[in-house]
């Protein structure tokens, strides 16, 4: 989760809402991404996707199982759908997101008994540190506490 937040980290200082992720299989890291919708005019590059992306061409495979992902806020449904699709075996986040969050807070897409292919998830890993680094990056874009609003 540390390079997680070290990639949430890098891309806060590019503009781009700070989410990090990074894939391990087998003890080793062969997936990581930053959210890149800023810079790749993507509305599709979230830091989930990218790390699914790297693995899968590190690994060989589309199917990855014997991967955990660890993001820093809680996926999307988009993101979470691709983590059904990809058939990981472990997700491991720290913030949750009350607003879009899809493995637990709005809905629970890992482990909806329709879908065909459910995977565990641990939350609130470093949480803390990961929900003060997205305050902080939105307090920064409104302005508050640097100045601008005095």
């Amino acid at each position: 989760m540390r390079e997680a937040l070290d990639l949430a980290r890098a891309a806060a200082a590019r503009g781009e809402v700070p989410v990090g992720a990074v894939a391990v299989c087998d003890g080793r890291v062969v997936g990581r991404g930053a959210n890149a919708r800023e810079s790749a005019h993507d509305p599709t590059a979230h830091a989930e996707l990218l790390a699914i992306q790297d693995a899968a061409r590190a690994l060989g495979r589309w199917r990855l199982t014997g991967v955990t992902l660890y993001v820093t806020l809680e996926p999307c449904a988009m993101c979470a759908g691709a983590m059904v699709l990809a058939r990981i075996d472990r997700l491991v986040f720290a913030a949750s997101d009350p607003k879009a969050g899809a493995v637990g807070s709005l809905l629970d897409l890992s482990s909806d008994p329709r879908l065909n292919h459910r995977f565990p998830v641990d939350r609130g890993v470093l949480g803390d540190e990961a929900g003060e680094l997205l305050r902080a990056f939105f307090r920064a874009r409104r302005g508050i506490g640097n100045g601008a609003d005095e």
